[in-house]
């Protein structure tokens, strides 16, 4: 992240807040179920197959394949979009969690959860360095693991402020799985609306967020 501009570093809190809002109400909607932390599934899909419940290894399973599908619908998107991957990802994101959105309120569960996973996995496509996702925006393992390596570099006299990036990604997440929850309570199955509308907020931001150039560590 620290090859990032301030405006590019800024739009990727966003979206991380956007996952976290959108994993919290996956969860809370589900009962359980993680729409954009495919770590925490993949270890509740183990824990079930050895329990042997079969019902809930297939439900985990068809999330974690429908992620997938939808890091690859993404990837399609942004790489047949030239310089305008960024909005033509967010606009698959966008419909995908506007459909989310009406499958939930008329009480379609199952329906909603896939599009918010699908969501989710393409939202990762937003940034790309050489094919490869440069900022994962729905998940934080790595993104810690960076902000310790990079705390371990400034105590051994490297730059003291390339590890608050990746503090400020993890803080946009948290943020969102709070406000996700609190809005959970209120809303209930109209909870994925505020979500759609911070989407579609980004989707119009996005043209002017431009892929920048590497910027020299301080």
């Amino acid at each position: 992240m620290t090859r990032y501009d301030r405006q590019s570093i800024t739009f990727a809190m966003a979206l991380s807040l956007l996952a976290g809002y959108v994993d919290a109400s996956g969860f809370l909607s589900t009962g359980g179920l993680f729409v954009s932390f495919m770590s925490g599934n993949s270890t509740r899909l183990g824990v079930k197959s050895a329990a042997s419940q079969g019902l809930m290894v297939v439900l985990i399973f068809g999330v974690i394949a429908l992620f997938v599908c939808g890091v690859i619908a993404g990837t399609l998107v942004s790489r047949f979009s030239g310089d305008r991957r960024k909005t033509a990802v967010l606009g698959l994101v966008v419909t995908f969690l506007l459909v989310a959105a009406v499958a939930l309120s008329i009480g379609s569960t199952y329906v909603a959860t896939a599009f918010m996973v699908m969501a989710m996995g393409a939202e990762n496509s937003v940034f790309q360095r050489d094919g490869e996702v440069s900022i994962g925006v729905t998940y934080m393992t790595g993104t810690l693991v960076k902000m310790g390596q990079n705390l371990a570099a400034m105590l051994l006299g490297g730059s003291r402020t390339s590890w608050f990036p990746y503090f400020l990604l993890w803080v946009g997440l948290v943020s969102g799985a709070t406000l996700g929850a609190l809005t959970h309570a209120h809303l209930r199955s109209f909870n994925l609306w505020p979500a759609c509308v911070l989407a579609l907020v980004l989707l119009a931001y996005s043209p002017r967020v431009k892929v920048s150039a590497a910027v020299p560590n301080e």
